[in-house]
C-alpha cells in the first residue's frame, strides 16, 4: 500500500474471514483490509468504533476518527468492505443482505466485543445500521453521516444516482472509467488536496478494481421491485426500536443524500442528536470536523460507560407556568373583550384591527383548520408572513395546538432564508404569495398554505392545498389538549449578522418566561398600547395583554420606518410604548421634518421608548428624546437566545458614562440584569479565549454568560454548537465580551470572535471604536487585528463623510486617530478610510469585523483587496 497522508502505517492490517454470506460458496474465506488504531492506545479502550464506508470510498475516509480516537481512548476499526478498498475482489455480486452478513463475519473473526458503536456513511450507513439492528447485545451507540435508510416507492431516487444507473452510462461511468469516483471526490467543500484525492483513488486504478463500485451502484434499491428493497425495508423498520444513543452529522449540500433522508432518519430515531455542518456536502468527514464532534458526543452521552448522560443544568428559579396565550381568552371573556387587541397599518385607509374577542375567535378557528388538515403537536410550521394581524393569529393558533412555529425573516436574504427554512425541515409552510414562489423555486420541504386566496391555476402551480381563509372556515373540532410546558414551541432564527443564522428552540415554558421577564422589567401588560417595530415584540404583545400595532414598514428593513408612519401607528391605538431598532430610529429622525401637528401630538403621548439590536450612541438617544419628550428611553440588551438580559435607560447611561467607579467605560453600558436573570463572565486568557471560571468581579473582561428561565432550550440540529454554548452549565455562553463595573452594571465590549491579540495584550474593539467615532468626519469605525495571533497589528478602518475609494487616511485624520487611540492605551499600526463599512442591513450597526480584518490584511499587503 502506498503512503497515505493522515494515516499511521501501523494502523493498516489484514484479516482472513470465513464467509457465511449467501453470495459465496460454503467454506469461502476472504481477506479483509482494515485500519485499526488499537495498538496505539495508551490504556484499555473505552470501546470500539466500527466505521463503515460507502461507495466509492474506503477506510481512508475515517482516518481523522482513528487519530481522534487515540486521544479520546476509543479503539477505531475502519473496514474496507469486500470488493472495495484493499479488501479482496470476490467475483460475486454482493447485495445489501450479503454486506450486512459480511460485516458480522468480520466482527466475529476480529473478536470485537462491546461496547461497540457503529459508524456509517453513504451505503456504509445502511450496512452499519443493518448490523446494529441484528447485533444489539454489544451495541452501545450509533453514529451516522450522510446516508439513507428508506426509499419512498413514489419518489424517484436522486438524479445523480438515476444517471449512474442509466443503460449506457452505468458500466462506462462506474467501472470502465473512474468517472463515478471522480465526481464523488469533487463534491468535497473545499476541494480535496491532490495527495488526499490520490489516496482515495489508489485502490481503484483498474477497471477490475472498480467492479465493486459498479456493483454497489447496481444494488441501489430504486423501487420495491429491486432485490435489495426487502433488506433495506427490514432495516429501516427494525431501527425504530433502537434504544442506544444516536448521533447524526450531516452535510446539507449533499446532492444525493439530502435533508429529505435526514428527516426520515430523524423520524425513525427521534431521540437522536443531530448536527448539520452548514457548509458541508456529501463527504462531510472531509468538509467538517466530524471526528472531534463524535468524540465529544461519546463523552457527553456517556456512551460505553453505562452511566446516564448528564443533562445541562437549568435555572431552578422559574415562575409558575402560565401558557403564553392565556390572556387572549381571559381578555376576550372579560370587559376588555370589545377593545382593540391587535392592529395593522395599511398603505391606504383605516388600520385593520381585531378586538380581543375577535382575536380569540380567529385563533380558535385557524387552530381548528390546522387540526383538520392533520397538523398538531410537534408539527413544524414555517411562518413566512409579515408582522401584523395574520401573523399574530397564526402564531397563537399554532401554539394552541402544540405545533412548533418556525420564524425566519426575509432580512436573511434569499439564500440565508432558504438555508434557514430547509434546515428547520418544516412540515408545512404558510406564507404570502412571494414566499410561496420562493418555496417552489428553492425546493423547500413541507405542505403549502397561502395567506391570501389565490386563483386556481396559481394555487396548483404553487402546490397550495389551503388558504388562511379555508382554515378559518373549517368545521370546529373538539378542543385539543394543551401542549406540555416543556414541549418545543418555537424555532426562532438568529439574524445571521455574526455567522450563519441558527435556529433557536424555545419550549412553551421558556416562551412564557420570556413574557414574564418583559412584563416585570418593562412594566408592559394589560392597558399598555404598543407600537411594535420589532418582530419579537409583535409576537409578545397579545401574550402581555397589550394592544399592539404594526406600523407601515418593512420590518426586515428597519430603515423603512418613517417618522410619519411611526406617528400614524401610535395615533391609531393611542400608543404609550414604542419599540424600534436603532436603524429605524435613525430614519425616523431623518424624516421627522415631515411630521404634521397630529403626528407630533401622538409621539408626545409616548411614555416609554425601547430600542435594541445594536449599540446605541447617546447622541442618537438624545435626538430621539426631542421627538418623544415624555418618554423614558430604554436600551435593553439581549439576543435571540435570550430576548432580555439587561436593561438601562438614558439617565442610567449618562450616569454610568460619567462614573469614575471601577470598571466604568470601555464599551457600551447595557445596565443591570433583568428580572429572574443571572449574568457572569468567563475571563479571557492571553490568547483571547474565554477559559476562566464564571465571575462577577468588577473590571474583569470575559465572555458574557447568562442563566435565566427565558434562555433558549437549545439550537435546532446543531448539537455541537449547543454543547459549546452550554459547556459551563447552567450558563449559556453568549459569544459577547464585556465586563462589570463596581455598581454591577454590564458593559459590552464586542464579540468574542473579534477580540484582538496584539503583543501588549488582549484588546476588545468597541471602546476604541467609540473613541474614533467621536472624531470629526468619522461616521463609523472598525478596529481589527491583522497578522498572527499574539502579535497582531491594530488597524483602524474608518467610514468617513468624505467617501471616496479605500485609502490610507490623510495625515491630519491619521494623526487624530493615533492620538485618540494612544489616550485609550493603543498604538495603531494603520488608519484606513473607506466609503462604507459592511454592516448588518437590518441593524445598520453590527460590523462584519472578521471581513474587515481579512480585507485590511490584503489591502495593507499591496495585494488585490477587492471590495469591502
Amino acid at each position: 500500500m502506498v503512503a497515505l497522508p493522515g494515516v499511521d502505517p501501523s494502523w493498516s492490517a489484514y484479516l482472513d474471514v470465513p464467509s457465511t454470506s449467501g453470495a459465496d460458496e460454503p467454506g469461502t474465506t476472504h481477506r479483509w483490509h482494515y485500519l485499526d488504531n488499537g495498538a496505539g492506545l495508551a490504556g484499555p479502550a473505552k470501546g470500539t468504533l466500527l466505521c463503515v464506508h460507502g461507495n466509492p470510498t474506503w477506510s481512508y475516509l475515517w482516518r481523522t476518527f482513528l487519530a481522534a480516537g487515540l486521544d479520546a481512548g476509543w479503539r477505531v476499526v475502519a473496514v474496507d468492505q469486500l470488493d472495495m478498498g484493499y479488501s479482496d475482489r470476490t467475483g460475486a455480486f454482493r447485495r445489501l443482505e450479503h454486506r450486512i452478513t459480511d460485516l458480522g463475519d468480520f466482527v466475529a473473526a476480529a473478536g470485537i466485543t462491546g461496547p461497540l458503536v457503529t459508524v456509517g456513511h453513504d451505503w456504509g450507513g445502511v450496512v452499519s445500521l443493518g448490523y446494529a439492528d441484528r447485533h444489539r447485545a454489544d451495541l452501545a451507540g450509533v453514529i451516522l453521516t450522510n446516508t439513507a435508510i428508506h426509499q419512498d416507492g413514489d419518489r424517484p431516487i436522486p438524479a445523480p444516482l438515476r444517471l449512474a444507473l442509466a443503460p449506457g452510462v452505468h458500466r462506462l461511468g462506474t467501472r470502465t472509467t473512474s468517472a463515478f469516483l471522480d465526481v464523488t471526490l469533487a463534491l468535497a467543500r473545499p476541494a480535496l488536496d491532490r495527495d488526499v484525492r490520490r489516496a482515495f483513488r489508489a485502490p481503484y486504478r483498474s477497471a477490475a478494481d472498480r467492479q465493486g463500485i459498479a456493483n454497489f451502484v447496481s444494488d441501489i434499491p430504486a423501487d420495491p421491485s429491486h432485490p435489495s428493497y426487502a433488506a433495506l425495508t427490514a432495516t429501516a423498520e427494525g431501527i425504530r426500536s433502537l434504544d442506544v444513543p444516536v448521533l447524526m452529522m450531516w452535510g446539507p449540500h449533499d446532492p444525493i443524500f439530502s435533508d429529505t433522508y435526514l428527516e426520515d432518519l430523524a423520524g425513525r430515531l427521534p431521540h437522536a442528536d443531530i448536527h448539520r455542518f452548514e457548509h458541508a456536502s456529501h463527504l462531510v468527514q472531509e468538509d467538517a470536523d466530524t471526528a472531534s464532534t463524535a468524540m465529544d458526543w461519546l463523552s457527553a452521552r456517556s456512551v460505553g460507560t453505562g452511566a446516564p448522560p448528564v443533562d445541562d443544568a437549568r435555572s431552578t428559579e422559574a415562575a409558575p407556568y402560565v401558557p403564553l396565550g392565556r390572556r387572549l381568552g381571559e381578555l376576550a371573556g372579560g370587559p376588555e373583550g370589545p377593545a382593540t387587541a391587535v392592529a395593522e397599518m395599511t398603505p391606504a385607509g383605516p388600520p385593520r384591527t381585531l378586538t380581543w374577542r375577535q382575536l380569540d375567535d380567529d385563533v380558535a378557528a385557524v387552530a381548528a383548520g390546522l387540526t383538520a388538515l392533520g397538523h398538531g403537536p410537534g408539527t413544524r410550521v414555517s411562518l413566512l408572513v409579515p408582522p401584523g394581524v395574520d401573523l399574530t393569529v397564526l402564531i397563537y393558533a399554532c401554539l394552541r395546538i402544540g405545533a412548533v412555529i418556525v420564524v425566519a425573516d426575509a432580512g436573511l436574504g434569499a439564500r440565508g432564508l432558504s438555508r434557514a427554512v430547509k434546515g428547520s425541515a418544516p412540515d408545512v409552510v404558510i406564507g404570502i404569495e412571494r414566499a410561496l414562489l420562493a418555496a417552489r423555486a428553492f425546493g423547500w420541504p413541507g405542505r403549502r398554505i397561502s395567506v391570501g386566496t389565490l386563483p386556481a391555476a396559481k394555487r396548483k402551480a404553487l402546490r397550495v392545498e389551503a388558504s388562511l381563509g379555508d382554515l378559518r372556515a373549517a368545521r370546529r373540532t373538539a378542543d385539543v389538549p394543551a401542549p406540555a410546558p416543556d414541549a418545543d414551541a418555537a424555532i426562532l432564527f438568529t439574524s445571521g449578522s455574526t455567522g450563519p443564522a441558527k435556529g433557536v428552540v424555545y419550549t412553551h415554558r421558556q416562551l412564557s418566561a420570556m413574557r414574564d421577564a418583559v412584563e416585570h422589567t418593562l412594566g408592559l401588560g394589560p392597558g399598555t398600547a404598543l407600537v411594535a417595530g420589532f418582530a419579537p415584540f409583535a409576537l409578545l404583545g397579545p401574550a402581555l395583554g397589550a394592544t399592539s400595532v404594526t406600523p407601515a414598514m418593512d420590518v426586515t428593513a428597519p430603515r423603512t420606518l418613517t417618522a410619519q408612519a411611526l406617528a400614524d401607528a401610535a395615533a391609531a391605538i393611542d400608543a404609550t410604548v414604542v419599540f424600534a431598532s436603532p436603524a429605524a430610529l435613525r430614519n425616523v429622525l431623518a424624516t421627522s421634518s415631515a411630521l404634521d401637528a397630529s403626528g407630533r401630538r401622538a409621539l408626545a403621548r409616548i411614555t416609554l421608548l425601547l430600542s435594541a439590536g445594536a449599540p446605541i450612541p447617546v447622541p442618537l438617544l438624545e435626538s430621539v428624546q426631542g421627538l418623544v419628550p415624555a418618554a423614558a428611553l430604554h436600551t435593553p440588551y439581549g439576543m435571540t437566545e435570550s430576548l432580555l438580559v439587561a436593561d438601562i435607560d438614558l439617565a442610567g447611561i449618562r450616569a454610568a458614562t460619567a462614573s469614575d467607579a471601577e470598571g466604568a467605560g470601555n464599551g457600551v453600558c447595557v445596565g443591570l440584569p433583568v428580572h429572574g436573570t443571572r449574568v457572569a463572565l468567563s475571563p479571557l486568557d492571553g490568547t483571547g479565549a474565554a477559559t476562566g471560571e464564571p465571575t462577577t468581579t468588577p473590571g474583569v473582561t470575559g465572555e458574557i454568560l447568562v442563566d435565566a428561565p427565558h434562555v433558549k432550550d437549545r439550537y435546532f440540529r446543531l448539537w455541537r454548537t449547543q454543547q459549546d454554548a452550554a459547556r459551563t452549565a447552567p450558563w449559556h455562553r453568549t459569544g459577547d465580551v464585556g465586563h462589570f463595573d463596581a455598581e454591577g452594571r454590564l458593559w459590552v465590549e464586542g464579540r468574542l470572535g473579534h477580540v484582538l491579540t496584539p503583543a501588549p495584550g488582549v484588546l476588545t474593539p468597541v471602546g476604541l471604536e467609540q473613541v474614533l467615532e467621536a472624531l470629526d468626519g468619522v461616521r463609523l469605525a472598525a478596529v481589527v487585528g491583522v497578522g498572527p495571533a499574539g502579535t497582531q497589528a491594530v488597524v483602524a478602518v474608518l467610514e468617513t463623510e468624505a467617501g471616496g475609494r479605500p485609502r490610507l487616511a490623510d495625515a491630519p485624520l491619521a494623526a487624530d486617530a493615533r492620538s485618540a487611540a494612544r489616550a485609550h492605551g493603543v498604538d495603531l499600526a494603520a488608519v484606513i478610510t473607506v466609503p462604507a463599512l459592511p454592516v448588518d442591513v437590518r441593524h445598520n450597526a453590527k460590523i462584519d469585523r472578521a471581513g474587515v480584518a481579512a480585507w485590511s490584511g490584503r489591502f495593507l499587503s499591496g495585494g488585490r483587496a477587492g471590495s469591502l
